[in-house]
């Protein structure tokens, strides 16, 4: 069997009408870090979850960094982070001299809130305010959690752990524009608009994009006051080029922000084509023998960002990267999950707590085409080739 058309995984979902936004910053010279688009974007961000402001930067992991500071991290804190993530949520925490502490996920592939409480209980002792990591007697400031694949995790009981231990968390949002809490406390809260601060990536493969980019939000206006500041290289006097900290150039362009506000007009679309195509795979997948998708959460509407697929070799005859091979060799773009961070040459000596589950999902995940402009014909076609893989190993 052989798929003569590529389809790809998850790109952009473009529309010539930016053209006319793209004319004006060229016709204007607002094509840096000036110009209206910028503050439309934000306006539009800003509105869509709910939050009274936002501050556009380079990219996802620039609010990170950015987010960290004005929370408090210094050389020698402790965050905790998931293993289970793409390394760009962890890297700023170095930036910093800070370490990362790795956890576990839980079946929804988001950081297991069960093993994070137990750590803080058995493995930590509160004194004076502060949490000490009793293996190394260092301070854990606070939390960055991330979003996975869109899907949101559990913010109640997240909370409740925040508050118990007061520190701070971030919510690291980049893959989850759109998402938002259906029940309990936080019902109708967006991702990223509950904790102290959140984050929002861009980037060409997101389901909103503005080539890269990024955005943080926050209900704190003075935390946002200080991540605008340093974004701009902390310049307290634009004429007389006083600066008062050391600062970033981490601002958002106006040409990333004139593609960002024509994506914010066509986010719904975009999801409302997600989770048609996951439904469909859903139908299908459930009736091959070794395959599974994974759900996402009933207590959210997720975006959908990315779909993924379990392989039990056992059961479908292949193991997951067999399959991946056999797909990306037929046209189809998948990719296996993120190889976890402790495992990663940076990170080899950093403390981990418990790390059982994330194994299991990076030897036997996939993840399979999502895009929002995917059409019907080419899911059923992804859906045609994973039979005809599973069919063509009972043969052999």
């Amino acid at each position: 069997m052989i798929n003569n058309k590529l389809i790809p995984l998850s790109v952009p979902n473009l529309s010539l009408d930016i053209l006319e936004n793209i004319k004006e910053t060229i016709e204007t010279g607002w094509v840096s870090t000036g110009g209206r688009f910028i503050q439309e974007f934000e306006t539009k961000i800003a509105k869509y979850v709910g939050v009274e402001r936002a501050i556009g930067c380079q990219n996802g992991t620039a609010g990170l960094h950015l987010a960290l500071k004005v929370l408090g991290v210094e050389h020698g804190d402790e965050v905790i982070v998931p293993t289970l993530t793409f390394i760009a949520a962890v890297n700023p925490i170095k930036y910093i001299g800070a370490e990362p502490v790795f956890m576990d996920c839980d079946d929804s592939l988001n950081m297991d809130m069960e093993k994070l409480e137990e750590f803080l209980k058995n493995e930590c002792i509160q004194k004076d305010g502060q949490v000490i990591n009793k293996n190394t007697n260092k301070v854990i400031k606070a939390i960055i959690a991330v979003h996975v694949f869109g899907n949101p995790l559990n913010i109640e009981k997240l909370m409740k752990i925040k508050e118990k231990y007061n520190l701070k968390l971030i919510e690291d949002s980049t893959e989850a524009l759109g998402s938002y809490y259906l029940k309990g406390k936080y019902a109708n809260k967006h991702c990223g608009t509950i904790g102290d601060i959140g984050v929002y990536s861009f980037n060409a493969n997101k389901i909103l994009t503005t080539g890269g980019g990024g955005m943080v939000v926050s209900n704190n206006s003075k935390l946002l006051d200080e991540i605008a500041f340093l974004s701009v290289q902390a310049k307290t006097d634009s004429l007389y080029f006083i600066h008062d900290d050391v600062g970033y150039n981490y601002r958002m362009t106006n040409i990333q922000a004139a593609f960002g506000t024509d994506q914010m007009d066509r986010l719904e679309s975009f999801i409302e084509t997600k989770v048609k195509n996951y439904n469909l795979y859903k139908e299908t997948i459930e009736n091959i023998d070794g395959l599974s998708l994974l759900p996402f959460t009933e207590e959210a509407r997720s975006n959908h960002w990315f779909y993924s697929v379990i392989v039990n070799k056992e059961k479908y005859g292949m193991d997951r990267d067999e399959l991946l091979t056999a797909l990306n060799e037929n046209n189809i773009q998948t990719r296996p999950l993120w190889r976890l961070i402790h495992k990663q040459k940076p990170y080899l000596d950093s403390q981990r707590y418990m790390i059982e589950k994330a194994e299991y999902y990076e030897e036997n995940l996939i993840n399979v085409p999502c895009s929002s402009n995917l059409a019907e014909e080419d899911v059923l076609s992804v859906i045609q080739s994973l039979k005809y893989f599973k069919e063509k190993s009972i043969l052999i």
